[in-house]
């Protein structure tokens, strides 16, 4: 949510900063700005929209060697060019580019305004120029410093003063910014995605960091203005795995790139010899992992959903209590820790907002939290005790697809492995293993349903409301098929469990209302087929994704997608790939943004 970028060096920045402003276009945004730093004038430009009307804006003379940008996701103020970033100070001297919120704004805004400021923003981040501003005494690291003791809340800050051409100074206190190492060139961002066709060599800022740049290289500071010395680290994603390859949309691509990304979630995590599982992440012995009691999963939005499968593997196979909870409401619960309990924090950016704070106010209670991502380096992969990363490779859709495959496989090897310190033979083991073996090809076989899909998008894509329907492992994935549907068609759809339709939400059927139940060969097949009963004796149209030949499902519901029959703990994979593609038609059938929905942002770092 919201993106920064910054270069300064012996290149032009201009088409640095927008090329970098379009490579985090997947992060959601609504309004975009560069500034560049020339013969002592800050030139800024900014526009309501996409990167692309940006840049039909931007002067052909506007040249420099440094400079910054910012797509913006409104929090505060409508969405205008005014309110864009980059914001400055009343001289034109200062420029500044934030993400995050500053919760103290108001007071701030009072205190400059009786000093005369004249405000020219609705937002919360135009005090930070003027605050530098009214600190700057020739040296901008210092004012920047003093500035942010004042601010309260989170923020990923970029600034640069005219009368220092060439020098950027960033600040992060709970919204990511990484620094990028070039030959007499460096680089700021939020995302690495932005710099990636730059350098690889990175340096990731913790909370509470300061850094100074220039084109010969920087200094980082922490919160007591120590110097700080950092490891580099290389960006271990490829600049053509965040191009389309020909597909329409980065959605679509992702979808269909599952059979591969679950594969790498699961290759060479394998310990045939004890039919179990290896996850040297995730730092305990197994002694330790004998003696976990329970498992608690923090998540937000498609992570939530994963973590419920995960939860539901854990108690079915390892017969270890667990649940998923949403992150958003841990933190502020005053959450107990218990003895023996096991915390996992899954998040697909690793800065997932909800997700890091519920964590850290885990681990300050004593809880052992583990991070499943997908991007290293992120802020959870650093800080969590320990973690699994899901090797998913870059997700740039907005709506997550592949990154809740990969994230439900993490689940599984942890499942095994907790399975076989317990009950699980190792004849189980190794079936189990055999079965997660085999699903990149049982996903391929689900994606080759896409014709028939598309026609079931065509026919249902003008529905007002959409119900989804599960039961057990496939609650979850009803509930990540809704969400689906809603975030990119603008479609209203509520997942359900089947057994709860009858509790409530029976009362929404209506012969325009169609309900999608998931309907694979395992113990609840006949209670699901009940419920779907209960629907078409009240004319509601019924779709089943079902198991292919399975005539008694195809005889009762209006339409059907077949998928392949696996072991009744496997479902979710080739359940959702069908969820995905639905929604995917649909959006495209209603001509929506499918890999920018409105009001959405791939990475949410704020509250």
């Amino acid at each position: 949510m919201c993106g920064i970028v910054g270069y300064c060096g012996l290149r032009q920045a201009s088409d640095i900063l927008i090329d970098g402003l379009k490579r985090l276009e997947y992060r959601g945004y609504d309004s975009a700005g560069i500034c560049v730093g020339n013969s002592g004038l800050l030139n800024i430009v900014k526009r309501k929209g996409k990167i692309k009307d940006l840049r039909e804006v931007v002067p052909l003379e506007f040249k420099g060697l440094y400079g910054i940008g910012h797509t913006r996701w409104a929090t505060h103020g409508e969405v205008n060019d005014t309110n864009a970033h980059p914001h400055s100070d009343a001289a034109g001297k200062v420029a500044i580019c934030h993400n995050g919120i500053i919760e103290n704004y108001e007071s701030l805004r009072a205190i400059l305004t009786k000093e005369g400021i004249v405000f020219r923003t609705e937002t919360d981040s135009e005090v930070i120029a003027h605050l530098v501003s009214r600190s700057y005494k020739g040296d901008l690291f210092e004012a920047v410093r003093e500035a942010i003791g004042l601010l309260k809340g989170t923020y990923g800050i970029v600034v640069v003063h005219a009368d220092e051409p060439g020098r950027i100074v960033g600040a992060r206190n709970g919204s990511p910014l990484v620094a990028g190492i070039g030959d007499d060139e460096m680089f700021l961002a939020s995302d690495v995605t932005a710099m990636m066709a730059h350098t690889k060599q990175v340096l990731y800022l913790e909370d509470g960091e300061m850094i100074d740049i220039r084109p010969s290289g920087y200094t980082i500071s922490d919160a007591h203005n120590r110097e700080v010395e950092k490891k580099i680290e290389s960006i271990t994603w490829e600049l053509e795995q965040i191009e389309k390859h020909g597909y329409a949309h980065y959605m679509q691509k992702e979808i269909h790139e599952q059979p591969q990304s679950v594969l790498r979630a699961i290759q060479g995590r394998f310990n045939r010899e004890g039919a179990t599982a290896k996850l040297g992440g995730l730092n305990l012995t197994p002694k330790e992992l004998l003696n976990i009691e329970r498992v608690k999963i923090i998540a937000a939005g498609t992570s939530y959903h994963a973590g419920m499968v995960g939860a539901y593997l854990l108690e079915s196979l390892a017969r270890i209590p667990a649940s998923a909870e949403l992150a958003s409401e841990v933190r502020y619960r005053n959450p107990i820790v218990e003895k023996n309990t096991l915390y996992f924090a899954v998040s697909q950016s690793g800065e997932t907002a909800d997700t890091l704070y519920a964590m850290r106010e885990l681990q300050r209670k004593g809880a052992t939290v583990l991070g499943v991502c997908n991007v290293v380096g992120s802020t959870i992969a650093r800080e969590s005790d320990g973690g699994v990363y899901i090797h998913s490779g870059p997700e740039i859709a907005v709506a997550s697809t592949k990154a809740f495959t990969s994230q439900i496989s993490v689940f599984y090897l942890f499942t095994l492995l907790m399975a076989r310190t317990r009950d699980l033979s190792i004849e189980g083991g190794l079936g189990f293993v055999c079965g997660l073996e085999s699903i990149p090809e049982y996903i391929g076989k689900a994606l080759a349903q896409k014709p028939k899909i598309i026609e079931l998008a065509k026919k249902y894509a003008q529905a007002q409301d959409f119900l989804f329907l599960g039961r057990g492992i496939n609650y979850p994935v009803a509930l990540e098929g809704a969400l689906k549907l809603k975030e990119i068609s603008y479609i209203h759809a509520e997942g359900y469990s089947a057994a709860e339709i009858k509790h409530g939400p029976i009362a929404l059927i209506n012969e325009v209302t169609p309900s999608l139940f998931l309907i694979p060969d395992d113990h609840l097949r006949e209670k699901v087929i009940s419920n779907m009963k209960e629907i078409k004796a009240r004319k509601g149209p019924v779709i089943a994704v079902c198991v292919e030949g399975d005539q008694e499902v195809m005889n009762i519901a209006d339409d059907y997608i077949e998928v392949p029959k696996v072991h009744e703990l496997f479902y979710p994979y080739v359940m959702v790939v069908p969820l995905q593609l639905f929604s995917y038609y649909c959006a495209l059938e209603l001509k929506r943004n499918v890999d920018q929905p409105r009001n959405l942002a791939k990475s949410v770092t704020v509250e």
